[in-house]
């Protein structure tokens, strides 16, 4: 899967991202810092009708976001060492929970995530352009 989009159009490229993975739980979003990945899982949980205030879970390290699906669980692994530090914050209780999970910094904590988890990569094209590539098996 491979999307590049104006950050105008971040909404209609986050619903473009929910039909390429219907199915799919677990989503893991990789970037340099400043590449937009809480921008677009806003977006994201926009179009999934969250009403809530979608922030970065930096200091918090979850934030749990309710949609008429059910939950959302937004995860922002930064300040985290290692996977010993993220199994005592519950990380690995949330992505096993069945609900939707939108992971940044992934790379924190390989070990724990799913063998379905969604790996994608956000990329910064120019100041007004992302491209995010990815799917079930790219790392």
């Amino acid at each position: 899967m491979e999307l590049i989009f104006q950050l105008q159009d971040i909404e209609k490229a986050a619903g473009g991202f929910w039909d390429a993975f219907p199915l799919q739980r677990i989503f893991a979003f990789h970037g340099n810092m400043g590449a937009g990945k809480t921008t677009f899982i806003h977006a994201l949980c926009a179009i999934r009708g969250v009403t809530d205030t979608v922030g970065s879970p930096t200091f918090s390290i979850i934030n749990e976001y309710r949609y008429p699906g059910g939950r959302i669980y937004h995860l922002d692994l930064y300040r985290l060492k290692d996977e010993e530090e993220a199994l005592r914050a519950g990380v690995e209780d949330v992505l096993y929970s069945g609900d939707l999970c939108l992971v940044e910094w992934p790379d924190r904590a390989p070990g724990i995530f799913p063998s379905d988890t969604v790996h994608c990569r956000l990329e910064i094209v120019d100041p007004e352009t992302r491209k995010i590539t990815g799917g079930e098996h790219f790392r």
